[in-house]
């Protein structure tokens, strides 16, 4: 599983100060942390941008280029001209930079997938239609073959784009963590060779701090098994790294065990392991959400 850092964030008081500020030191002292800790690509998020997102971007992608120039970036913004500014001035690295994202929506993806192409970038298709959240697995295929077939028109192929069907808290809309999944398995067939990424740590965003953890390493190891490629997700989260890196194949294969229905003995697993087990069950909804489920 690729890991994208999600903490270079204008939502960080830290990191949007030294945004506002220009001030290079906390924006590469975040961007050295997250290559120690193995992400695979590093977020920029600049959030709207609206002001000075065409100064902002190519600003901070020039200052964490300066110490890690190996490491691909993610441009995230909804400020197109931010974006576009930006690619003028990526350093090319093994990887492409990646344009986080496109929405399925005419007015956004007729201007901004011809920028991508421009640029060689690949892109994430974001599944937010004319309507918002799709409401389904099926309003999602339909979304993405969209976006999908308007890209290839354009002459960028499935291996450049990640589809992104979109994260939903599971303490208010628990049917759309499994709806998810059920997507992400139809990806192959309705869109063979594009990848796949998604926001997980909006999964937990709601529940209390001390579950968000367990809810977003679970999580990931469900949509790994739908056949997940990466996750924009929290560099501070030693256990969900050593997941996604192949080191705790018992987590692994114990969630895929109850996602087959192999429900285990809890008194026969160590309290770590059943803690595993109970937040399978409040995702798939065998067990109704509340935030003391670790606790029955």
């Amino acid at each position: 599983m690729l890991l994208i850092g999600e903490s270079l964030n204008v939502i960080s008081k830290k990191i949007g100060a030294a945004f506002k500020a220009r001030d290079p030191k906390p924006i590469q002292e975040e961007a050295l942390f997250q290559r120690a800790k193995g992400m695979d690509y590093i977020d920029i998020n600049l959030g709207p941008a609206k002001k000075d997102g065409h100064e902002l971007m190519p600003w901070v992608v020039k200052t964490v280029q300066e110490v890690v120039p190996d490491v691909p970036l993610v441009l995230d913004t909804s400020n197109i001209d931010a974006i576009a500014a930006a690619l003028k001035v990526y350093k090319p690295t093994a990887q492409p930079p990646l344009v986080n994202s496109i929405m399925v929506r005419p007015e956004r993806y007729e201007k901004m997938v011809p920028i991508a192409k421009d640029h060689n970038a690949d892109f994430i298709a974001l599944m937010w239609g004319p309507e918002g959240l799709p409401r389904d697995e099926n309003e999602r295929a339909a979304l993405c073959v969209e976006l999908v077939y308007f890209a290839n028109e354009a002459g960028i192929p499935n291996e450049k784009i990640w589809v992104d069907g979109i994260v939903t808290p599971v303490n208010i809309q628990q049917p759309q963590a499994i709806s998810l999944m059920n997507f992400q398995a139809m990806i192959p067939e309705i869109a063979p060779d594009v990848k796949s990424t998604c926001g997980l740590s909006n999964i937990s965003n709601g529940p209390p701090g001390h579950l968000r953890p367990i809810l977003n390493q679970t999580y990931m190891v469900m949509l790994q098994k739908h056949g997940m490629y990466s996750v924009i997700a929290d560099p501070l989260d030693d256990q969900l790294i050593a997941i996604a890196k192949g080191k705790r194949q018992d987590i692994v294969d114990l969630i895929y065990g109850v996602m087959d229905g192999k429900q285990p003995s809890l008194a026969a697993l160590s309290k770590e392991m059943q803690n595993y087990v109970k937040t399978v069950n409040v995702i798939l909804g065998n067990s109704l959400y509340s935030d003391s489920w670790l606790e029955i």
